[in-house]
């Protein structure tokens, strides 16, 4: 009988996955999701507030200013206007962490700590160009369903072996395969961002200093790359390299 409800569990989880497909618009790819547009945005909304209070709340500083004229020409200027997500750019005032991230839907977000890094608005173009890039991408919402899947057949394991080891060892091998799917999408970001970059009318070979300098900015201090949800620096550059020569000049 144990057995029988692991099958069940993990077919549930299967079929709830792989019968959920859509198109993305911008990137042309078929997508395992559940959430609608319309849910990415109000899930964003919901969260911002949160997100800003953990990083210092919203920055004062003029600088937020750049941010927001910088984000608003990367989105109207570029294949991001056709999106339906509603996009709302931040500086928060945390001056100690290098960060920039984007939430379902829209909303994008980047520290004092990492703007200061930067001296041209190339270079926050490049950040803010990747961000948008996950939310055209819809990676959050496809982490989602990832996740989701990963905790059914987890779930699948444990009832099916009733062996605590087993579990552990699937949760470990969920983790690694979240992490993989982590570092595919932030070099799909990358080439979205250069992207962007480029149909907005910034230089999207400003997307190498950046790289350059977040590494710097990192003290050169990584995790193994099979364990992080990024790539190498030097891994992502290269990538860059090579989009940058398909691209027009």
């Amino acid at each position: 009988m144990r057995f029988v409800i692991a099958i069940v569990v993990a077919l549930f989880g299967l079929v709830s996955y792989y019968t959920t497909t859509s198109q993305n618009p911008i990137t042309g790819e078929k997508q395992h999701i559940r959430l609608t547009p319309d849910q990415e945005i109000a899930l964003g909304r919901q969260l911002a507030p949160q997100m800003a209070a953990q990083l210092g709340g919203l920055s004062q500083s003029e600088a937020r200013e750049v941010v927001k004229r910088v984000g608003a020409k990367i989105v109207s200027q570029s294949s991001a206007s056709r999106s339906p997500y509603k996009y709302t750019f931040y500086l928060l005032a945390d001056r100690k962490t290098v960060n920039a991230f984007a939430l379902p839907g829209g909303q994008v977000f980047i520290t004092e700590a990492l703007m200061n890094v930067f001296g041209r608005e190339d270079e926050v173009a490049g950040v803010l160009g990747h961000e948008v890039g996950h939310v055209l991408a819809r990676h959050s919402a496809e982490r989602l369903a990832k996740q989701q899947l990963t905790q059914n057949l987890i779930g699948a394991v444990a009832v099916g072996s009733g062996s605590y080891d087993a579990a552990q060892l699937a949760q470990l091998a969920g983790s690694l395969i979240n992490m993989k799917y982590g570092r595919e999408d932030e070099l799909e970001a990358d080439t979205l961002g250069l992207r962007l970059m480029r149909e907005s009318g910034y230089d999207p070979r400003a997307m190498i200093a950046v790289m350059e300098k977040l590494e710097k900015a990192s003290g050169g201090a990584r995790q193994p790359e099979f364990s992080s949800t990024h790539p190498s620096p030097a891994n992502r550059i290269q990538r860059i390299k090579e989009q940058l020569d398909k691209i027009p000049q």
